[in-house]
């Protein structure tokens, strides 16, 4: 019966760490398809958001079985536990990917990112992928120190997002309130993802220390 327990476990392991990667693959597909307005890569993420909240359904269903049937304690408690909140966090990255070629889509065929901030959101973008699949490693992993960098990489794509809203406010800024107000909740949508890849590691990182992580320097991830 443990034998099965575990074995079980290390199915939910896997299947948040393919989660994290999808996420992580939807957000390459969004950002290429916003900044190339490309409307058929992004109607495409649809699928890939049905397929990802399919997993996170799998993944909700069997945590709950094992915490109601199995009664785990200690780690296998904190480890049950921690997949219910990966598998919603890393469903919610998906969905944010989702909305970023959302934007895509209704702007097009015009982009919906101007030339004056490309390389912001270029860079949002690689920084936020790196971030989703730094956390599937950590997931799959359960390196504690792993998940610290993680953390660590969150100040990144701040920074990134506070410089968008400087040219969005500076003076040479000249595409308007409406296309402001597209760019800015794009770059929310980006910092948001990032939140949960953070998240996840957090619950990484408690899974396997039974501590809270506190709040670590900006580092390379």
């Amino acid at each position: 019966m443990r034998n099965e327990f575990h074995d079980t476990l290390d199915g939910l392991v896997v299947d948040l760490a393919d989660m994290c990667g999808r996420a992580a693959a939807m957000m390459t597909s969004a950002t290429a398809a916003l900044l190339s307005a490309d409307v058929y890569r992004a109607d495409a993420l649809g699928a890939d958001l049905a397929d990802l909240r399919a997993i996170g359904i799998a993944v909700h269903d069997r945590a709950y079985h094992l915490l109601a049937r199995q009664a785990p304690v200690a780690r296998d408690l904190r480890t049950v536990v921690a997949a219910l909140h990966i598998g919603a966090d890393a469903d919610r990255m998906g969905g944010l990917a989702s909305h970023v070629a959302r934007v895509a889509t209704r702007r097009h065929p015009v982009p919906a990112v101007p030339g004056e901030v490309v390389d912001l959101f270029t860079e949002m973008g690689s920084t936020a992928v790196q971030l989703a699949a730094a956390a599937g490693a950590a997931v799959r992993s359960g390196d504690a120190a792993q998940a610290e960098r993680v953390c660590a990489g969150d100040q990144l794509i701040n920074d990134l997002h506070q410089q968008m809203f400087a040219r969005l406010a500076g003076p040479h800024w000249r595409h308007g309130p409406m296309v402001a107000a597209d760019v800015a909740l794009l770059g929310r949508f980006y910092e948001r993802f990032a939140d949960h890849a953070v998240e996840i590691a957090r619950r990484v990182y408690f899974q396997a220390t039974g501590r809270h992580l506190g709040v670590q320097p900006a580092q390379s991830i």
